[in-house]
């Protein structure tokens, strides 16, 4: 998703979000950010390991071949 951003694109969004958010905003914002993958990670890693523990909950109201 973000291999093409390169060194420069990269200092410019930072510089931006420095400007825009300020200087003490950031760490803040950066750990809610982080938080948020945390939870949303762990949440998809949930529901994959219930799918593969209870396949036949996908399979409710299907009739068996």
């Amino acid at each position: 998703m973000f291999n093409n951003i390169g060194v420069s694109g990269l200092v410019l969004i930072l510089a931006i979000a420095l400007i825009v958010f300020g200087p003490s905003k950031l760490p803040q914002l950066g750990r809610a950010f982080g938080d948020t993958l945390r939870e949303f990670r762990n949440s998809t890693r949930n529901i994959i390991e219930d799918n593969e523990r209870d396949p036949l909950i996908e399979n409710e109201g299907k009739k068996p071949l």
